[in-house]
């Protein structure tokens, strides 16, 4: 059964699990009904960051319009534009073994899609969720609910994996921010 977290929980990956390889990163959420005129387009993302916090280029934003990393251990499954049906939104792939040394940390993050011009923020979003798997046997490793009320803010680092002494860990974050994509890409060093 998967551990189940709290915002601000912090829980070992691969010291318990020194196999542990290859991960899928699955986001999810429910938009709440609304009257206004446009749909939802959630999308996620993952950051790649060096011990300042900052990509070391562009190409560590991996999203809708950068699916893979130049080294190949971060690979966004695509874009869903609706978010409808059951289980995962969208779909992150890491592979561990893969992540350049450089890179210390990944943080996942979900925005709305124009959000500013439909007038959308994550106080119309619900059953927000983020889930690490173990890729190779579909064992559900580590689940965290938002249950938080983001009433203004249009983007939200969800989680990150980090290396800490030669080991991975999870830290549920669940921060969440003003200003969409653009505000969050700039605040990691992504030339927006």
């Amino acid at each position: 059964m998967a551990i189940s977290l709290q915002k601000g929980q912090k829980v070992d990956l691969t010291k318990g699990n020194p196999s542990l390889k290859r991960l899928l990163i699955g986001l999810g959420w429910d938009t709440n009904k609304y009257d206004g005129g446009a749909d939802f387009d959630l999308d996620a993302a993952a950051f790649l960051l060096g011990d300042n916090g900052k990509v070391t280029s562009d190409e560590d934003f991996v999203f809708y319009n950068n699916l893979k990393h130049k080294s190949g251990a971060v690979e966004h499954m695509g874009d869903n534009l609706t978010g409808e049906g059951e289980g995962d939104d969208e779909e992150i792939k890491v592979d561990l073994s893969k992540v350049p040394p450089q890179i210390t940390k990944i943080d996942f993050t979900v925005t709305i899609y124009d959000a500013e011009a439909r007038r959308q923020t994550f106080g119309q979003v619900s059953n927000a969720y983020i889930r690490v798997v173990d890729d190779e046997t579909g064992k559900e490793l580590i689940r965290y609910d938002l249950g938080e009320d983001f009433s203004v803010e249009t983007a939200v680092v969800v989680g990150e994996i980090y290396r800490n002494r030669g080991e991975w860990k999870f830290n549920a974050i669940g921060s969440g921010w003003k200003g969409g994509l653009a505000a969050l890409g700039r605040d990691y060093g992504v030339n927006v």
